[in-house]
């Protein structure tokens, strides 16, 4: 059983439209046996699934990664080393914003390298947390810099709204992608962000598909869940299913879900990330795991084409979400953005210096 869609999303950078995430790999999602990563990205790869996402702040995973590229080049060689690709994140922390250098990006990019073992990174996707501090655009600048020298093939982003995505392109640097989050619970990037990204040639890689696990077969007819949480993306995502609704509406939600699986002989998950996979503008969704546990329903995405009837049936379930927007309204990101909110008092702001 394999996953064989792929997307050019950019000349020589072939990704497999399903990705898989690091994020779970990072600490907070359980124990993670460090000696057995590498045969499971490995089992990954062999699935089909040829394309990892990681971050600089993601404590360790750079690394786990590096050891892993490492692990094919020698035992597979370089035209399977070729074949995998891997989009890491440049996460200047919080404190850092205020008076970042030209000299503070190379430090950080040539740390993502060290790391993973790179001369050139394939794809870095650019977060910057505070608008209020201006130096967002220049240093999306000193990322093309980089990339002009041969440190980066291709500049992207993560997490940036409509308005800042446009405003970088200005400034004279076009994301090759734009990660964000993107699930049937939340649809912020439809409308204006799609457009921007629609008109500039930017695709979208969307993570939240399954919002940290809960759009799975899992959830279904499970009473409302109630903190402590078992790991933080429960956390995180728990208060998205609040914005989008309330526990009701979401087990409505995977009641609905369920019928379209049966259908097509397959998950929840499948058909939530195939739901996102068939929206304007998306290249790929990033399924995070912290083990090969889940591959198979993972690699059953492959199998499920949704057709209108199921897309108009789940989308019955949507239009009763009582916002005017369905799920968190607002720009992309906006409600993380609030380090006083729910939403964004639960981030971690300053890791990049963290112990790899």
């Amino acid at each position: 059983m394999s996953f064989d869609e792929t997307f050019d999303l950019a000349p020589g950078h072939v990704i497999s439209r399903v990705i898989r995430g690091g994020w779970q790999l990072a600490g907070g999602h359980g124990d993670v046996d460090k000696a057995a990563v590498t045969a499971d990205l490995a089992a990954f790869y062999d699935a089909g699934i040829t394309t990892f996402d990681c971050a600089d702040i993601y404590t360790g995973v750079e690394a786990m990664i590096g050891d892993f590229r490492a692990a094919i080049l020698r035992e597979r060689g370089a035209d399977a080393l070729a074949k995998l690709k891997v989009h890491t994140k440049f996460v200047p922390d919080l404190d850092l914003l205020p008076t970042i250098t030209q000299a503070d990006v190379r430090r950080i990019i040539d740390r993502s390298c060290s790391r993973l073992g790179m001369e050139r990174l394939d794809l870095v996707q650019f977060h910057w947390w505070d608008y209020d501090q201006p130096r967002w655009a220049e240093t999306a600048q000193h990322l093309a810099a980089l990339k002009a020298e041969g440190r980066i093939a291709h500049v992207a982003g993560t997490n940036f709204d409509a308005a800042h995505v446009e405003a970088i392109a200005e400034a004279g640097v076009v994301f090759t992608s734009l990660q964000v989050q993107y699930s049937l619970l939340d649809a912020r990037p439809a409308g204006a962000l799609t457009d921007v990204c629609a008109r500039l040639g930017t695709k979208l890689l969307c993570y939240g598909t399954l919002a940290g696990g809960f759009l799975t077969d899992r959830w279904l007819g499970v009473a409302e869940p109630q903190p402590p949480f078992a790991n933080r993306s429960l956390v995180k995502y728990k208060l998205i299913i609040d914005s989008f609704g309330g526990w009701e509406l979401f087990q409505e939600l995977l009641a609905a879900l369920r019928l379209v699986a049966d259908r097509h002989g397959s998950n929840i998950a499948a058909v939530a990330s195939r739901y996102v996979l068939g929206l304007p503008q998306v290249a790929g969704v990033i399924v995070g795991a912290s083990h090969a546990g889940h591959l198979a329903e993972t690699v059953a995405i492959g199998r499920v084409h949704l057709t209108e009837a199921d897309r108009a049936e789940i989308a019955t379930v949507l239009a009763q979400a009582p916002n005017t927007e369905l799920g968190p309204n607002g720009e992309v990101y906006a409600l993380e953005r609030d380090r006083h909110g729910p939403h964004g008092s639960i981030m971690k702001y300053n890791l990049g210096d963290a112990p790899a």
